[in-house]
């Protein structure tokens, strides 16, 4: 099979991690179980028990002979038989309330967890999607998420069973022969060893498996998306190649390589516990030949030689869950501890009913990971209901402009105010509901158009939608749906145009009654039919809103009050669309070149 080499990206993006054992991410994961403490305690006590009744067994199996058999006391045989048959059944009963208890507990802290991280999602500004790809959070979120599951529900407690098992055993190995406990143990240094070098290629192997499936949820959630692409372009036969030669035999080499590890190591632990127990039986055989031990004893012993091993092989299992628990927990705290680029200030204030005048006073901007500047130096000032029209080339920095009025980034020089206040002493919150948003690309959500529409003012009456529908011309063709305002639009509205998307949009906009209204190439997908229906209506709509249009229709910047001519990231000029025409400037050029009809 032909080795597959991921793209940079895959090995880069994944966190490098190196530890079997991170004691930090063990403490960050027990912080959730918490709110569960006696559940849990009650759960260990349960164990204990179990533990101990399983422990006892063997003990019983030597009475039973030594006592019962060799004695030829049928009483005390079969009293044992019932003592023994007593713990088993005791034994189900403590593992079933066991086994309930820690599903429970284990189902609930994912449940947190999850919460958490979808909470943490919803407030990372947008820099941070910008760099992160779906598939990769979804990794986060489902299959990391699902390991901490398996590891808090089955392997937290199935661990410490086994450790409470081995010292049962132990204890009780020592208190039976102590010759044949050293002979046992003597497997121990070489079963030491060949845990070493297991555990060091384990961690390789683990963590190649961990970013082989984030690599193929990244190029699954690629290709969903991108579908209308594809079939377009009649690329399924060549996607379909790609993703099975390397993305998902990738995935299956580094499985396999994770599974051939395992399959040759686990092996070993049973050939090591056949030579314990062949050793025991020789030279305990021969004590009970010569009357130095019962054959009780030696029984007894060998079953304990079986116990031994078995919570060994075990542990040895649940290596494979804590590597996976302890990689998976380190990229999930590591996404839960991204700082949200924007947030309210401690004393961040409500911000009341706006008039709407925006101000920038000397607004400069560049990423965080990119010190290039996109913005320099920006005065502007912004009357209140007026309508701006922001144009220049692509890249100009005319969309950043609007990013940092809504605030998905503040500034990294001057600052924006709103009605003389400084965005960052507000909250985004009641900053974001006066303020109405419509995007080149509309995005819809799967439900009704109704829903979608309301999805700007939850508490709107179907009148309310009705009406904005009908404001945005919108209504024509929502009546004529086969459910009407109640037809589903399928996840992203795939069942709708873009035009009728973009309307549906609007109408979500306007909805929300919004004192500032950003249009961000909102026209560019419809056609022009359809811009004929959305100009009459934007208006009116516009009219005592402040407004900032970006647009490369001439029929959608000449209304403007003002249009803004923005150039490497600063104000080239400004003026109305006569004004700027007779100046013969940037903006002449540009109306040349790129607006014209």
């Amino acid at each position: 099979m032909t080795t597959i080499t991921p793209p940079a990206y895959v090995t880069q993006s994944e966190e490098q991690y190196t530890k079997g054992y991170d004691p930090r991410i063990a403490r960050r994961i027990l912080e959730f179980a918490r709110p569960y403490n006696w559940k849990l305690w009650l759960a260990l006590l349960l164990m204990l028990g179990s533990t101990g009744l399983s422990v006892a067994g063997p003990y019983f199996i030597k009475i039973a002979i030594d006592s019962g058999l060799a004695a030829g006391d049928a009483l005390v045989l079969r009293n044992t038989v019932l003592l023994y048959l007593s713990t088993a059944i005791l034994q189900w009963v403590f593992t079933y309330y066991r086994v309930n208890l820690m599903a429970w507990v284990g189902q609930s802290i994912i449940y947190d967890l999850r919460a958490r991280l979808f909470e943490h999602l919803q407030q990372l500004s947008l820099s941070f999607y910008s760099r992160y790809s779906v598939g990769r959070v979804i990794t986060r979120v489902i299959n990391d998420v699902g390991t901490l599951r398996e590891f808090i529900t089955w392997a937290v407690l199935a661990i410490a069973r086994d450790l409470f098992a081995l010292v049962g055993i132990v204890i009780a190995m020592l208190s039976l022969d102590l010759k044949l406990s050293l002979i046992t143990f003597s497997v121990l240094p070489v079963m030491a060893v060949a845990t070493w070098l297991f555990r060091r290629r384990a961690r390789v192997l683990y963590r190649r498996v961990r970013a082989a499936i984030s690599w193929v949820n990244s190029v699954l959630a690629e290709n969903i998306n991108g579908v209308r692409v594809v079939q377009a372009f009649s690329r399924q036969g060549h996607n379909y190649h790609n993703f099975s030669t390397y993305t998902n035999r990738y995935h299956l080499q580094q499985g396999l390589a994770a599974a051939k590890l395992v399959s040759f190591f686990v092996p070993v632990v049973d050939v090591l516990g056949a030579v314990a127990t062949a050793l025991v039986v020789w030279l305990g055989g021969a004590a009970v030949l010569g009357n130095e031990m019962t054959a009780g004893v030696l029984v007894a012993f060998v079953l304990y030689i079986g116990r031994f091993f078995e919570p060994i092989r075990d542990l040895f299992r649940r290596f494979d869950t804590l590597q996976s628990t302890m990689a998976g927990g380190e990229r999930i705290f590591t996404l839960l501890d991204t700082p949200v680029d924007v947030q309210d200030a401690p004393d961040a204030g409500t911000l009341p009913v706006i008039e709407g005048e925006v101000r920038f006073e000397g607004v400069s901007f560049h990423y965080s990971d990119d010190p290039s500047p996109v913005l320099c130096d920006i005065d502007l000032i912004v009357r209140p209901g007026e309508t701006v029209a922001l144009v220049g080339e692509t890249g100009a920095g005319k969309t950043t402009i609007v990013k940092l009025i809504s605030r998905f980034h503040d500034p990294t020089g001057g600052r924006i105010l709103v009605d003389g206040r400084d965005l960052r002493s507000v909250t985004q919150a009641s900053l974001r509901s006066q303020m109405g948003v419509v995007l080149q690309d509309p995005f819809l959500f799967n439900g009704s158009v109704k829903e979608n529409i309301r999805f700007g003012r939850l508490g709107a009456t179907d009148e309310e939608i009705i009406a904005a529908a009908t404001a945005v011309g919108a209504h024509g063709f929502i009546a004529q749906l086969k459910d009407g305002y109640e037809t589903s639009v399928e996840e992203g509205g795939v069942l709708l145009s873009v035009g009728q998307r973009q309307l549906i949009s609007f109408a979500r906009a306007l909805l929300a009654d919004p004192r500032i209204l950003v249009l961000d190439e909102a026209t560019s997908s419809v056609d022009t039919q359809t811009e004929r229906v959305i100009q009459g209506a934007l208006a009116r709509l516009l009219k005592g809103r402040t407004s900032f249009v970006i647009a490369h229709r001439l029929s959608t910047i000449t209304s403007a009050d003002r249009i803004v001519v923005i150039h490497d990231g600063r104000i080239a000029e400004q003026g109305t669309h006569g004004e700027l025409l007779e100046r013969q400037g940037m903006y002449f050029e540009l109306y040349k070149t790129g607006f014209q009809e």
